[in-house]
């Protein structure tokens, strides 16, 4: 009965086959008398006396069947039923496989840093990876079930452009979106960069889209980053030169379609090399940072300030007008400009505290009008560069427009390699003005004052190459020469019976340059000349400009005995309370209060407020520019002591010093003398 069974039949006793159905022949591969007596471990191993379990059956051959093996136990007798297991297995192995797959992908798609989605079709969003809830800030749930909380996230400046390249894409017309922002609920910015494939049924519909969409926000500010750093300069944060450029060619475009005005402001700071020479980089960087802040503020909303490099900076005044009508509320392009270029003098008034050191800094700012000067961005800017260039040789701490009898670069080039020649060849002269004593007339002193013999010919004054060669760092070694000159001569007039004071000017660098007091009386000494009849003249803005420096270098001159002016005095904003205490011999008047003061009330009033502040503070008054017989009779009447001007001298060589001398006195002819 058991031999007509399909199912494959094993009879044990004790362990051992002793029947085999011929199905289970089949299975087994092996034969009626290969299984009889065979021990059912040795067919299926890992026999267990259990009712159902899974096993393998060993074949002939080394090989195994997966069987399912089923046991029913009739008093001695073990009834054991197998069945071929293979596609059981298999399926199971499968389902393992796939699920394992699974479990990669899954792994894969939430550790990349992405969100990942699938849409399908009219479902809308089926799958999306849990990235969305830390890069969206949205739980996966949410964003499957609204349908429209993709478009709300996207921040309401990119909604609209980002919305109709995603139309496009769906309908087969457009490709990837651009990237655009997020705005999370958390009020966070986050920059997407979206990117899909899709699947289209025969009519082009999407029937399946998977994409990423990744979060770029680091990209995005490092290229924001790199961006700036290329249009700005990385110590004030200023924009630079190129994008100062590319803002004045569109100023000017717009200027010109509207019929407007364009101002381009240049300023160069005087003296900034003394603060980097005397203080370190460290306070040069300090001062030009804090210079960005009040430039800022000196200028309107529209306007643009740029560090152009080094101690320069551009100002650019966009949208002027040309000529506004008579009685209009607002101001011409030439005002407007001349009102910031007043703004910023007044802000360099103020003191720049450099790690606790006060230092004063001028500038000098030239300034070039679309289209009056130019109509391109390169000539404006050079011209404003030359107007500036013009204002620090003939008003240093003034501002000046372009004129077209300013230097052009190719001349302020050869200017300045021919000035690197006079130093080598010390092309230089020394020409004396006298010092009169307003009482009597008689000359009691005089002023050396270097002149430049240049090859192109004639005389060239001091203001006209002073300020290049301290840009050009040559200052120093022409200070030394006309301190050795100076000295010579002083030596040699002393020889010939002449005993007068003899002054020369300090530069800023040279006030500043180490070991001045030794220097300037190591020279002396050499020349044999007595230091108390050499005045030592520097201006006010020089002495204000780092006030506790220059004293300690002044009263250390002084104490040596030499004797000490403080030039152009009313022009550099001095502090009475630092004056006082500075060893200040002479206190010189600059000539700016000094033209025709009898005709000016108020210029008058400050002058005598001025003699009586040198009385008071124990120096002498001497006057600079005295060109009139008015203006000698107002000082003279007023107490000033001493005075300097064409009036009495024109500098002249030091030949002429001792016929000038001889004179009983230097007043011309029908001037009175006080006694």
């Amino acid at each position: 009965m058991l031999s007509k069974v399909p199912e494959a039949i094993l009879v044990l006793q004790e362990g051992v086959i002793v029947f085999a159905n011929p199905a289970a022949c089949a299975l087994t591969s092996r034969t009626s008398a290969d299984l009889q007596d065979l021990a059912i471990s040795e067919l299926v191993p890992g026999w267990q006396k259990s009712e159902a379990f899974e096993a393998l059956c060993l074949r002939p051959g080394d090989s195994v069947l997966p069987v399912e093996v089923r046991t029913a136990s009739d008093g001695n007798s073990c009834i054991v039923t197998l069945r071929d297991a293979s596609a059981i297995v298999a399926g199971r192995e499968a389902e393992e496989a796939r699920f394992q797959a699974n479990a990669l992908y899954q792994s894969m798609i939430e550790q990349i840093p992405a969100i990942v989605y699938v849409d399908e079709g009219g479902a809308g969003t089926t799958y999306v990876s849990p990235q969305i809830e830390t890069i969206f800030g949205v739980s996966a749930e949410a964003y499957c079930t609204d349908p429209n909380l993709w478009r709300e996230l996207i921040h309401p400046e990119d909604r609209e452009l980002i919305v109709r390249e995603y139309e496009a894409f769906v309908d087969g017309s457009g490709g990837d979106l651009s990237d655009y922002r997020v705005l999370t609920p958390d009020g966070r910015v986050v920059w997407i960069r979206d990117r899909a494939q899709s699947v289209r049924d025969s009519k082009g519909r999407i029937v399946l889209e998977h994409g990423f969409m990744f979060d770029i926000t680091q990209l995005k500010e490092a290229e924001a980053q790199i961006q700036h750093l290329a249009y700005h300069d990385p110590l004030t944060g200023l924009p630079n030169r190129a994008l100062f450029e590319q803002t004045l060619e569109l100023a000017i475009h717009r200027a010109a379609r509207s019929d407007l005005s364009v101002a381009v402001l240049f300023l160069d700071l005087d003296n900034f090399k003394l603060v980097n020479d005397s203080l370190g980089h460290h306070a040069g960087d300090l001062l030009l940072k804090e210079l960005a802040v009040r430039l800022s503020a000196c200028t309107r909303d529209t306007d643009i300030v740029a560090r152009q490099g080094g101690d320069e900076f551009l100002i650019l005044l966009g949208d002027l007008d040309r000529n506004p009508a008579p009685g209009a509320d607002h101001e011409s392009a030439t005002e407007v400009a001349e009102t910031i270029a007043g703004r910023i003098r007044d802000a360099l008034r103020e003191p720049f505290d450099l790690h606790g050191t006060q230092f004063f800094a001028g500038g000098s700012i030239g300034i070039s009008l679309y289209p009056i000067d130019a109509l391109d961005v390169e000539t404006l800017m050079m011209n404003a560069d030359a107007a500036m260039f013009r204002s620090k040789r003939t008003d240093p701490g003034g501002h000046t427009f372009f004129s077209t009898g300013d230097d052009d670069p190719a001349e302020r080039l050869s200017f300045g390699s021919r000035l690197r020649h006079a130093v080598e060849a010390e092309s230089w002269v020394l020409h004396y003005q006298p010092v009169v004593d307003l009482a009597d007339g008689r000359m009691v002193g005089a002023e050396a004052l270097i002149r430049w013999q240049d090859t192109n010919g004639g005389l060239v004054a001091p203001g006209e190459f002073i300020p290049v060669a301290e840009e050009l760092g040559l200052i120093e070694a022409i200070g030394d020469w006309v301190i050795d000159q100076m000295a010579a001569q002083q030596r040699a007039w002393m020889d010939q019976g002449l005993d007068i004071e003899v002054s020369f000017n300090l530069s800023p660098r040279q006030l500043w340059s180490a070991h001045l007091a030794e220097k300037i009386l190591a020279k002396l000494h050499a020349a044999d000349v007595d230091v108390t009849r050499i005045v030592v003249e520097i201006t006010e803005s020089t002495a204000m400009a780092e006030p506790d420096r220059t004293q300690k270098i002044l009263t250390e001159l002084h104490s040596w005995g030499v004797r000490l002016a403080l030039d152009d005095f009313g022009t550099g904003y001095s502090s009475l309370a630092r004056l006082k205490h500075m060893p200040v011999d002479i206190l010189k008047i600059d000539q700016a209060f000094v033209r025709d003061v009898q005709a000016d009330v108020r210029m008058a009033g400050m002058v005598r407020a001025m003699i009586q502040l040198a009385q008071t503070l124990g120096m002498v008054p001497l006057a600079e520019g005295i060109e009139t017989e008015a203006e000698y009779e107002f000082l003279r009447a007023n107490g000033c002591r001493l005075a300097q001007g064409f009036y009495f001298s024109r500098p002249v060589p030091p030949e002429k010093i001792l016929g000038l001398a001889a004179l009983p006195g230097l007043l011309p002819e029908g001037a009175r003398p006080l006694y």
